[in-house]
């Protein structure tokens, strides 16, 4: 097996979203703007109320999914279908916008930390989750919204003596994640129990990356810490080396390789659709 170098290393970016929620961008930065199928990545992680209690209020979604992964804290869902959900420590939700919806995310004090890896001073006030955002191809840029909510214990695990591997999605030694997806992704929460190597194959065509979340690891002769995102070239597969209390996502899918529009919270294929986004939200035709 070909192991993937790592072909980038990156500190994340800090800037805001939402009504002033201060965060920590991967993906949809100057250094890293799309890496097909992934189209945004966001850390929001804070023990501080003032800096996420605003939260994300109504905003409107169309042509992709959010993959929002959450290890500390809350976030209530609702949207302009009546659709609501709460998302606790270790749960995932699993959005289609599709041809649009209306929705708001807004975060809930602390109630621990799920895999309990943070060095923070108050683990009742963090707030410290992930936020995927993944193209839709075109034929599926307009399908009926849909949810994935996923609590912790529905998440499968597959454990050896040095690691856990959390599932959300994809599949790892023959153990099937949870969500269901429209094009292969693999999402994995990473947590190493001791000093070990965690290997994993898939097709050589995807994009992959690796966001350190806790502690420190290495690929290819390349460290990694807490707050970095690494980005795979092409291989058979990656081999990663953690340690105890190393904690990190591996996340990787099947390049679309069609145009890309975007603006704001629309994404489609060319820029007629977008301004047809813009105009059908207007019209309160979103969700």
């Amino acid at each position: 097996m070909q192991n993937r170098n790592v072909e980038k290393k990156l500190a994340g970016k800090n800037t805001t979203d939402g009504a002033g929620v201060k965060l920590k961008r991967f993906i949809g930065t100057e250094q890293i703007s799309f890496l097909d199928p992934f189209l945004l990545l966001d850390e929001f992680k804070n023990e501080d109320p003032k800096a996420y209690v605003a939260g994300f209020p109504d905003h409107p979604h169309r042509g992709f999914e959010t993959v929002t992964y959450m290890i500390a804290g809350k976030m209530r869902h609702e949207d302009s279908r009546g659709n609501k959900g709460l998302l606790v420590p270790g749960s995932a939700q699993w959005m289609t916008a599709g041809r649009g919806i209306v929705h708001s995310e807004m975060p809930e004090m602390g109630i621990g930390v799920y895999g309990d890896a943070a060095s923070t001073k108050d683990k009742e006030k963090l707030l410290w989750g992930y936020q995927l955002w993944v193209n839709l191809p075109a034929h599926l840029k307009m399908a009926e919204p849909k949810y994935q909510d996923i609590p912790p214990e529905k998440i499968p695990q597959f454990e050896t003596d040095d690691f856990i591997v959390r599932l959300i999605a994809g599949d790892f030694e023959g153990t099937p994640g949870k969500a269901e997806t429209h094009i292969p992704v693999h999402y994995f929460d990473v947590i190493f129990k001791g000093e070990g190597v965690f290997n994993h194959k898939f097709p050589k065509e995807f994009n992959a990356i690796l966001i350190g979340v806790h502690g420190n690891a290495k690929a290819g002769g390349v460290e990694i810490a807490e707050g970095d995102i690494v980005v795979f070239g092409k291989g058979d597969g990656v081999q990663i080396e953690g340690y105890a209390g190393t904690r990190f996502l591996f996340i990787a899918g099947e390049p679309i390789g069609e145009p890309v529009a975007r603006y704001g919270p629309f994404v489609m294929n060319t820029k007629d659709e977008i301004f047809q986004a813009f105009a059908d939200y207007e019209m309160g035709k979103l969700g």
